[in-house]
C-alpha cells in the first residue's frame, strides 16, 4: 500500500523536508509518495535571485556558513557541490556605525583593546566577561539581559543589539537568548563563560588536529574530526553558489520533478472521517489531496488560521510567534564614479544610532562576480521588530530613506545606476521570550493529532542551515510513524 506525505509550503524547509522523506523512504524500499503545494506563483520563498542587467541581486539571504553537515549532504545529494562560492577574503573586515562614523569591527583581544567602536569604560567592562554572576534558576533571559550581564549594558546595546538585528532584524530586549541563541546558553551553562567556553573549544580543536596529524601519518583518518562543525574542521565561512543562493532551490526543484505544485494555497485541514492519521488537504479551487501524513512548513502566521479550525488549542501558541516585516533595497553604482568599491562584508548600524536601516551588505565583494566588471553591487536592510512601518514606506520614500543613510554612511551621493526592492511583509519570526515553553505546547498538542508536522523558520532556527537540519528530523519522524 502507497502513503502519501503532503507538505504545505515551497519555502527550502518545505523543499528539503519533502526530499528528505522521499530519499529516506526509498532507502527503506517503502512505498510513499511526497506531494509539495506552495500557495505563491513561484517556489523558494525568501531565497530567491535576480539575474539583471549583469547584476546578481539577492531577494533574502546571501549565504549559508559551511559548518553544518545537514547543508553541504544536501549540496551533494543535488550534485552542487562544483558550484559552492565562499566569501571572498575581504569579508572578513566588518564595521559598524557609531558616532556618526564607520568602525572597523575589531578581530582580536589587542584590536579590541584599541578599538574606538566602545568608550574605553565599556572595553574595560568586557574583559570582566571571565568573572560573570550566574544567571538566575528558572529565567528565561532576554538576549540583551544576557549580554548585559557578561560584557556590560553599552557592549549589550551596541555590539549584540546591531547583531541581533542583523540576524533576526529583532529587538534584543524581547528575544529569548535560549531560543534565538541556544549555542551561547550551552556555553554558559557548561562553562559559566563564554570566554572560558571559546578557550576549551580552542583545546579541543587543538587537540582534534593533532589527533587527526597522527592518524593520517600512520595511513588512517578520523572523518567525524574533520567533517564541518566536527572538533577539527572548518569554524565556518559563509559560502553561496556562483549564480545565486536560488541555485539550491533550483536543485531542489529538479530532484522532485513532478511532486512539486504552485498557486494551490492551503484553506482546510481536517482527519478523514473524524480519525486522525489520515488527513484531507484542501486548497482553494483544487481538489482535496488526502494524506497519511502532513507537514506544515509555512510560517507560523499562515498555519496559524488553517489549524485554529481544527484545533484552537494547537493554533494558540502560533499566533504567538510574531513576525518582524523588512524590506530589502539593492543599489548598483558604477565603482569609479563612488571612488572605488567599498572592501569588506559591509556594516551594522545599531538601533538609536542616526541611520534608519540595520545594516548593508557589500554583495560586490562579499562574492565576486555579483556585478559586472568596474561596478559595485549593495543591499540595505530596513524595518525590523524596532522599526516595521519603514517596510511599508512607498517605494520613493524607501529609496530616497536608503540612499540619504548610505550618503551619511559611505558618502555616496551619486544617483545609483540601478535600483531593486524586496519587500518581506512576513519577513523574520520573532523568538521572543517563552518560545520554548510554545514549542513544548505545540509539541503536546501535536502528540493528540498523529501525522500533522510543523516545520521552517517559525519554530527551531530562522537560518538556512537550520531548516536543513530540521527536515532530516521531521522526515524521521514521519517514517517512524507511518505503518510500514
Amino acid at each position: 500500500m502507497t502513503r502519501r506525505v503532503v507538505v504545505v509550503g515551497g519555502g527550502v524547509a518545505g523543499l528539503a523536508t519533502a526530499l528528505a522523506v522521499r530519499d529516506r523512504a526509498r532507502s527503506a524500499g517503502r512505498p510513499i509518495e511526497v506531494r509539495l503545494v506552495e500557495g505563491a506563483p513561484r517556489i523558494g520563498g525568501n531565497l530567491r535571485t535576480l539575474h539583471e542587467a549583469g547584476y546578481t541581486v539577492e531577494w533574502g539571504p546571501n549565504g549559508f556558513l559551511d559548518n553544518v553537515p545537514a547543508t553541504l549532504g544536501l549540496v551533494d545529494r543535488l550534485g552542487l557541490r562544483g558550484q559552492l562560492q565562499p566569501a571572498d577574503a575581504a569579508a572578513a573586515r566588518r564595521y559598524l556605525w557609531r558616532g556618526g562614523r564607520l568602525h572597523l569591527l575589531p578581530s582580536g583581544a589587542l584590536s579590541f583593546l584599541t578599538s574606538s567602536v566602545l568608550s574605553l569604560p565599556a572595553r574595560l567592562r568586557v574583559l570582566r566577561e571571565p568573572w560573570t554572576r550566574p544567571k538566575p534558576a528558572g529565567l528565561d533571559e532576554t538576549v540583551d539581559a544576557f549580554a548585559a550581564r557578561h560584557i556590560g549594558a553599552e557592549a549589550a546595546r551596541v555590539l549584540v543589539g546591531a547583531m541581533v538585528s542583523g540576524v533576526f532584524a529583532g529587538d534584543s530586549r524581547q528575544l529569548s537568548l535560549a531560543a534565538a541563541f541556544p549555542k551561547m546558553a550551552a556555553m554558559e551553562a557548561g562553562h559559566g563563560s563564554l570566554v572560558r567556553a571559546m578557550l576549551a573549544r580552542g583545546r579541543e580543536r587543538r587537540a582534534a588536529r593533532r589527533r587527526l596529524a597522527e592518524l593520517r601519518a600512520r595511513g588512517e583518518d578520523a572523518p567525524e574530526l574533520s567533517r564541518p562543525g566536527g572538533p577539527a574542521g572548518p569554524g565556518g565561512t559563509l559560502t553561496s553558489f556562483r549564480d545565486g543562493i536560488e541555485t539550491l532551490i533550483d536543485g531542489l526543484v529538479r530532484e522532485l520533478a513532478g511532486a512539486v505544485e504552485c498557486d494551490r494555497s492551503l484553506t482546510g485541514l481536517a482527519p478523514v472521517d473524524g480519525a486522525p492519521g489520515s488527513w484531507r488537504v484542501e486548497t482553494r479551487e483544487h481538489e482535496a489531496l488526502v494524506a497519511d501524513a502532513v507537514v506544515l512548513a509555512q510560517p507560523a502566521a499562515r498555519s496559524a488560521p488553517v489549524l485554529a479550525a481544527l484545533d484552537p488549542q494547537l493554533a494558540a501558541p502560533l499566533e504567538q510567534i510574531p513576525s518582524a516585516s523588512l524590506a530589502v533595497v539593492a543599489l548598483a553604482w558604477d565603482a569609479a564614479a563612488i571612488g572605488g568599491a567599498p572592501q569588506g562584508f559591509g556594516f551594522l548600524a545599531p538601533h538609536g544610532e542616526g541611520l534608519r536601516i540595520l545594516g548593508c551588505l557589500w554583495d560586490s565583494s562579499i562574492f565576486p562576480g555579483r556585478a559586472p566588471e568596474g561596478k559595485v553591487l549593495v543591499r540595505a536592510m530596513i524595518g525590523g521588530a524596532l522599526d516595521p512601518g519603514a517596510a511599508l514606506l512607498p517605494e520613493a520614500e524607501l529609496l530616497a530613506q536608503v540612499r540619504g543613510d548610505l550618503r551619511r554612511a559611505m558618502g555616496i551621493a551619486v544617483e545609483p545606476e540601478h535600483a531593486w526592492v524586496f519587500r518581506h511583509p512576513l519577513g523574520i519570526s520573532q523568538y521572543t521570550v517563552g518560545h520554548l515553553d510554545r514549542l513544548a505546547c505545540l509539541e503536546r498538542g501535536l502528540a493528540q493529532w498523529p501525522g500533522l508536522h510543523l516545520t521552517g523558520q517559525s519554530y527551531r532556527g530562522v537560518a538556512m542551515n537550520a531548516c536543513i537540519e530540521d527536515a532530516g528530523e521531521i522526515a524521521g519522524r514521519i517514517l517512524a510513524q507511518l505503518p510500514a
